[in-house]
């Protein structure tokens, strides 16, 4: 992506089914599980550029002991910082008793058989320590200690908040991540306060109730209640401080989830590939949460997926699909080069079909799958156009002939090679979009001034990066046009589920919209969607429904896309631009499992996007700059 965007967080658990011995005598190390989650944290980096953190849980630990431990960083190198801390800390137990288990076990933290790991970025809350993942609610029974993280947003905070109040409690700020740590830990008192009263009747002492309750605590109690009336998208994992543990993923399978088990431990991360990568395994061997449902582990290291929630329609986020998972899972890799064979045809016609006098390049690196994928188009085209050229020229054909046909190929080429990143004392003054101009370098000598470029970018969100710098450096290459395709449709409303685009003044889309109206004299229009965005925000969120539709029902794409490449064409370049952008039935052709298009259809899986995007255009008016959600 040109633009980039701050986008999904990722989770990483390990439940280790075996006693520590096992692994120590299997694998040759009691903290194998701590080694398996770094490497699952490490394959998915690209989810936690700001921060990172991880818990640990000992079974059955000694009266005295310290049995949950956390660790957190932020940064771009918070994993790295993590795990240099805990293997430093490691490194200066004593030599002669670390071989020893039990002591192990004692004295370093995270020689436990229940590890969660966070990756995290930032959306609108801030990049401190604070804010990091897992989270703890601490109590003196075991079974009250509650760890939390995950991917996740909630687009109805306040009313949750309310909820609590109402409960009795008194939270201590308004976010989704306090709302959820604080929800669920209430449900887990009561669950916790009901067994202890249910055994007290049977006559039993405080301190065999409180092991009673380790191994009947009902989790799914706990998580019906907890998730009731919760709207958003959400891949939540919680550990409780007794070896219980869930994964509880939203009705609508927003969020991705994925798990693997044998008889010696239980995986769960936000991407497969991670989990194959870490465990050599093939696609068939995992399994994904259902939407709606919960995967329990109880501390006696069975599990089970229970359904908590009625499943809705399933509309997984496809942006996962186009941009943000690891192109290493081998089904998103097909996806994203179908996306790219899906262009073919549209761009083919901007080129009324030149293929000579065209190259074919990407903007580096996420978009080179769709890139190939539009490559196998072009010569699905291509072959076929030879195959006709050749029987036309009939029985008297002369070798020379056909051979100047099937000589005939795509012109494929890395044109846009990026840089080191550069650091500089230049801040925020002229000297820094200059910088930024020359992140990328070009190939130069593979264009003439006759010919057309055709660049695929995964998709093209603000159109900034476009105008500041890549449309520049492919301008000095010479070429008469340049043509950007984008893999993915045209973003036109704002996401409240997990990504960084809540303000839409900040979409190309959005800018071109108005853009269209002022040259039509029909800016009033503007307040006749916020009369309408206003009216919608009196009623029940339930009720509610996207009036910010009735802004792009004015325009075709086609007129959007026209002005959108008029928008980001630099004042001073010679090339003409244009700009051509995947088409919504093709999405869901490529992607036909994930079907989540909120983003570029305005048609929220849940009632809280309908409220987000009208307050994100009420805001808009205002010249308010606040979270919509």
């Amino acid at each position: 992506m040109s633009d980039p965007i701050k986008h999904e967080c990722g989770v990483a658990l390990i439940r280790l089914r075996k006693p520590l011995e096992f692994y120590r005598d299997k694998y040759g190390t009691e903290l194998y599980g701590l080694k398996k989650l770094q490497m699952l944290m490490s394959k998915q980096l690209n989810r936690g550029q700001d921060g990172a953190g991880l818990a640990a849980i000992k079974l059955n630990p000694e009266y005295g002991s310290r049995y949950i431990a956390r660790e957190r960083a932020i940064g771009s190198g918070a994993v790295s910082t993590l795990f240099d801390r805990l293997n430093k800390r490691y490194r200066s137990l004593n030599p002669e008793k670390v071989n020893n288990t039990s002591w192990l076990r004692k004295k370093y933290p995270y020689a436990g058989e229940l590890l969660l790991g966070h990756l995290r970025y930032a959306t609108h809350g801030k990049n401190s320590i604070e804010n990091v993942h897992p989270f703890l609610r601490q109590n003196n029974w075991m079974s009250r200690n509650l760890v939390l993280a995950g991917n996740y947003n909630m687009t109805n905070v306040q009313a949750m908040y309310r909820q609590l109040i109402d409960l009795g409690q008194h939270p201590k700020e308004i976010s989704d991540n306090v709302t959820m740590l604080e929800k669920i830990g209430h449900f887990l008192d009561e669950e916790n306060a009901r067994l202890y009263h249910d055994f007290k009747k049977d006559g039993m002492d405080s301190l065999a109730i409180a092991d009673k309750i380790k191994n009947n605590l009902d989790l799914e109690y706990v998580l019906k209640n907890a998730f009731k009336n919760v709207d958003g998208g959400y891949n939540m994992v919680g550990l409780i401080g007794d070896g219980n543990a869930f994964v509880m993923r939203d009705p609508n399978g927003i969020r991705p989830n994925y798990y693997w088990a044998n008889d010696e431990i239980v995986v769960v991360a936000s991407e497969r590939s991670a989990i194959q990568t870490a465990f050599d395994l093939q696609q068939e061997d995992l399994k994904e949460v259902t939407p709606g449902s919960a995967l329990i582990i109880a501390r006696d290291g069975s599990f089970h997926e229970k359904q908590i929630l009625t499943p809705l329609k399933r509309l997984s986020c496809s942006f996962e699909r186009i941009y943000f998972s690891r192109g290493s899972d081998g089904k998103i890799h097909e996806e994203r080069k179908r996306l790219g064979r899906k262009l073919a045809r549209k761009i083919l016609k901007r080129l009324d079909y030149d293929i000579r006098s065209t190259v074919f390049s990407y903007i580096p690196n996420t978009a080179a799958t769709s890139y190939y994928g539009l490559v196998d188009g072009i010569y699905k085209y291509l072959d076929k156009w030879k195959r006709e050229a050749i029987l036309k020229l009939g029985s008297n054909a002369q070798p020379e002939e056909i051979d100047k046909l099937l000589s005939v190929k795509i012109r494929r080429e890395k044109l846009l090679v990026k840089d080191a990143k550069i650091r500089t004392f230049i801040a925020q003054d002229e000297g820094r979009d200059d910088l930024v101009g020359n992140g990328y370098d070009v190939t130069y000598g593979l264009v003439k001034q006759t010919d057309t470029l055709v660049v695929v970018d995964d998709s093209i969100v603000r159109g900034t990066t476009l105008k500041k710098s890549i449309l520049r450096i492919l301008d000095r290459l010479g070429p008469k046009k340049i043509i950007v395709a984008s893999s993915a449709p045209i973003i036109k409303y704002p996401d409240c589920y997990g990504i960084d685009m809540s303000r839409m003044n900040e979409f190309i889309a959005f800018k071109a919209v108005k853009s269209l109206l002022e040259k039509n004299n029909n800016l009033a229009f503007l307040d006749k969607v916020q009369d309408a965005c206003q009216e919608e925000l009196k009623k029940p969120m339930v009720q509610m429904q996207n009036k910010v539709k009735m802004l792009y029902d004015q325009f075709t794409d086609e007129e959007i896309e026209n002005e959108i490449a008029l928008l980001v064409t630099p004042d001073d370049i010679q090339a003409d631009v244009e700009i051509v952008y995947q088409s919504i039935d093709n999405l869901h052709a490529s992607c036909p499992n994930h079907l989540g298009d909120w983003y570029f259809s305005g048609n929220y899986p849940t009632p809280g996007g309908n409220q987000v995007v009208n307050r994100s255009f009420v805001y808009f008016m205002q010249g308010s700059s606040d979270r919509a959600y």
